[in-house]
C-alpha cells in the first residue's frame, strides 16, 4: 500500500507517560512517508504515569483522537482498526508485552501495521535488557549513530536479527539557533524527576542554583520543572523541587517555570542539568550547555554519558563565569545535528516504512524472547499486562467491548491518586523511619 499525495495514513501511538507520548507522536510525524497525510490516534496506557490534561497540553502535540486504555483494551482495538503504522512508546516490558499480544491478535493476517519502537532519549542504563525487550518490532529506532552501533552489537551478540535497528534522531529537536546573549542573561537549570534521588543532593543542587542567582544579580535564573506535585512523568518524583523550595529565601532573579522546553530554550543563554535530554535539545540549538559534575560523574546519575562532550562542569566553575565549548565530533555522534542535516535524519526510516507498506505480505512479529528462550522471565512480563505466555488475554482481564461507566472511571482515578499519594508521601516517610 504505497503512500501517495492523496492517501491518508492511519497511525496509532501507544504511550505510557507524557514524555513517551511526546516522543511517540512526534516520531510518528517524522517517520511518515513523504507526501502523505496522517490521521493520528493516541492511546494512553493506564498506569501510574498516565499523563494529565495539563501535561498533554504542555507537550504541545495534538491527535485526531486520544483515549486511555488498558493493555487488553488496546490489543482488542488493534484487532479491529486498520492502521498502517503503530508506534509503541513504552517502557521495555510494555513493548515486549504488546509485541506478543499483537502477534497473537494478528495471527494469520497477510497485512498488518508496521510496528515501530525506540527510546525517548539518552540510553545510559539497562541497554541489553531494554533492547531485547524491544526486539521483534519492524523498526527499532536509534536516536544517534552511537546508539545504532550499540543496538546492533547487542542484537548480533545474542544471535538476534539486528536488521530492524534504524538510525534516526530525537524527534523533538528544532527551534532557532542561538545567536547571542539575551537581556537579561538567562540561566536555566533543567531538573529531572528521579536524578538525583535523595533529599540531600536535591537540596544541594537547589541551593547552588539559588546561590548562582545571588552571585549574579544581573542574570535571571530559572528552575525548569517537569511536573506539578501529584503528576507523574516517565520517572517517579518523590521529592519535587516545588516542595523543597518552600520556606527558602529566594532572590528576585530566581523563579520556577513550567512549559514547553522549546519555549524556555528560546530565551536561554546557559542550560544547566545533571543528565537531562534537554542538554541535547540545547546543544542542537548551539546554546551553551553544562552537565553538572558536583555530585560526581556516575552511571547512577547518567552524566557519564556526556564524557567527551566538553560540557562537564561544576556550579563553582559557572559561578566564576565558565562557558563550555562542546566537542563537535561527540555532538555529531549523539544525533545532535547543529550542522543543518536534521531534516534528512529520518529518511532511512521513511524508506523502510514505504517498502514495508508496499509489500503484499508482512512477516509475523517474532520477538527474541519466547516461552522457550526466556521461560523464567517472559511470563511475568506478560502477566503484568494481563496476558498469558502466548500473548492471549488472561481470564478476568478488562473487557474492551464497552466504555467504562462513571463509577468505574471514578474508581480508576481514585486508585491512581492513592498510588501517587503513596509514592510521594507515604513511601519517603517509611524510608526515613527505616534510616533512624
Amino acid at each position: 500500500m504505497p503512500a501517495s499525495a492523496t492517501q491518508t495514513l492511519r497511525v496509532a501511538v501507544l504511550a505510557d507517560s507524557d514524555t513517551r507520548w511526546k516522543w511517540g507522536s512526534l516520531t510518528a510525524n517524522r517517520i511518515a512517508p513523504p507526501n502523505s497525510d496522517i490521521s493520528l490516534d493516541g492511546y494512553l496506557l493506564r498506569g501510574r504515569a498516565t499523563p494529565t490534561a495539563r501535561q498533554l497540553k504542555e507537550v504541545g502535540v495534538t491527535a485526531d483522537s486520544l483515549r486511555e486504555v488498558t493493555a487488553v483494551e488496546f490489543l482488542r482495538a488493534m484487532e479491529k482498526e486498520p492502521y498502517d503504522i503503530l508506534v509503541l512508546s513504552l517502557v521495555g516490558g510494555g513493548v515486549q508485552a504488546m509485541l506478543h499480544g499483537l502477534a497473537r491478535a494478528w495471527d494469520g493476517r497477510a497485512k498488518r501495521p508496521v510496528v515501530v519502537t525506540g527510546y525517548v532519549g539518552v540510553v545510559y542504563e539497562k541497554l541489553t535488557d531494554g533492547l531485547l525487550l524491544r526486539h521483534g518490532a519492524d523498526l527499532v529506532l536509534a536516536n544517534s549513530r552511537q546508539d545504532a552501533d550499540r543496538f546492533k552489537a547487542v542484537y548480533d551478540g545474542v544471535g538476534a536479527d539486528s536488521s530492524a535497528v534504524t538510525e534516526v534522531a530525537l524527534p523533538f529537536l528544532g527551534g532557532d539557533a542561538y545567536t547571542g546573549e539575551h537581556d537579561p542573561y538567562t540561566v536555566v537549570f533543567a531538573v529531572q524527576p528521579s536524578v538525583p534521588d535523595n533529599r540531600r543532593d536535591r537540596n544541594y543542587l537547589l541551593n547552588r542554583a539559588i546561590q548562582h542567582a545571588r552571585f549574579h544579580p544581573n542574570r535571571e535564573v530559572l528552575l525548569k520543572l517537569r511536573s506539578k506535585p501529584g503528576e507523574h512523568t516517565t520517572h517517579i518524583e518523590e521529592l519535587p523541587y516545588q516542595k523543597l523550595v518552600q520556606g527558602k529565601d529566594l532572590p528576585a532573579n530566581f523563579s520556577l517555570v513550567y512549559g514547553h522546553m522549546g519555549d524556555v530554550l528560546d530565551r536561554t543563554d546557559l542550560l544547566v542539568t545533571i543528565s537531562s535530554t534537554a542538554a541535547l535539545e540545547s546543544l542542537h540549538r548551539r546554546i551553551p550547555t553544562v552537565v553538572l559534575t558536583d555530585l560526581g560523574i556516575r552511571e547512577g546519575l547518567g552524566n557519564h554519558h556526556f564524557v567527551g562532550s566538553g560540557c562537564l562542569a561544576s556550579w563553582d566553575q559557572l559561578d566564576a563565569g565558565y562557558k563550555p565549548v562542546p566537542d563537535a565530533e561527540w555532538v555529531a555522534r549523539q544525533g545532535v545535528m547543529a550542522d543543518g542535516s536534521y531534516e534528512t535524519a529520518f529518511d532511512a526510516a521513511r524508506e523502510r516504512i514505504v517498502k514495508l507498506l508496499a509489500g503484499d505480505e508482512m512477516a509475523p512479529l517474532t520477538p527474541y524472547y519466547t516461552p522457550e528462550t526466556a521461560p523464567g522471565y517472559l511470563p511475568g512480563i506478560l502477566a503484568r499486562h494481563h496476558l498469558g505466555p502466548d500473548g492471549t488475554p488472561l481470564p478476568g482481564a478488562p473487557a474492551a467491548d464497552k466504555a467504562p461507566g462513571p463509577v468505574r472511571q471514578i474508581v480508576r482515578r481514585a486508585a491512581r491518586g492513592a498510588y501517587r499519594h503513596g509514592v510521594q508521601r507515604v513511601a519517603p516517610v517509611i524510608r526515613r523511619m527505616g534510616e533512624l
